[in-house]
């Protein structure tokens, strides 16, 4: 890898940004060059977020990118404005807990996670975001993901009952994340 870029996007609340924040902070304690941008709607909650992040081994050119390589939607407006803008060959991964909907792209990989259904499950419909996070570091290797767990519990370490959970959906989500490469690889 030398540079990757992903678009994280929902609505408000959903921790959109908070999972751009852990990638970009994961990448700059393995020491990769990192932006971060984010971008919000009129409305904090329930209003649309979204947020870019590239992680890169070099200096990073531009942070504005139109075509990342990969893009996480958890919500349908989401993946309308922005499921076309994967680059060929890139990632797709929605949030099919939300979202009734999926890529009729072929040049792409589509990766549609429960992750409502998951964080539910995991104790806090509020780990969304984390299993989406952790799919997509698990279908991509963008970072490591004991690095990614350290950054989350250098991040939220002071909220131990919440930790745990978001550990519980990290885990879930990069599992799934890590066998749809395996496949991908087979295939």
């Amino acid at each position: 890898m030398s540079q990757y870029e992903v678009t994280f996007a929902g609505f408000g609340g959903q921790g959109i940004m908070t999972a751009g924040q852990l990638l970009a902070y994961t990448g700059m304690n393995a020491g990769k060059q990192v932006a971060w941008i984010p971008s919000y709607g009129p409305e904090m909650r329930g209003g649309t977020a979204y947020c870019t992040v590239v992680v890169s081994d070099e200096r990073i050119g531009s942070p504005i990118i139109n075509r990342p390589q990969g893009i996480c939607v958890f919500n349908r407006p989401s993946l309308d404005k922005f499921g076309p803008r994967v680059k060929p060959g890139g990632l797709l991964i929605i949030n099919s807990s939300l979202v009734d909907a999926t890529s009729d792209r072929d040049d792409i990989q589509v990766l549609e996670i429960p992750a409502n259904d998951i964080a539910q499950k995991a104790g806090s419909g509020k780990a969304t975001n984390m299993v989406v996070l952790g799919a997509f570091v698990g279908a991509t290797g963008i970072v490591e993901f004991d690095k990614l767990k350290e950054t989350l519990t250098e991040k939220m370490g002071r909220k131990k009952d919440l930790l745990q959970i978001n550990y519980k959906a990290l885990d879930e989500g990069y599992e799934l994340g890590r066998k749809a490469k395996e496949e991908k690889v087979k295939g």
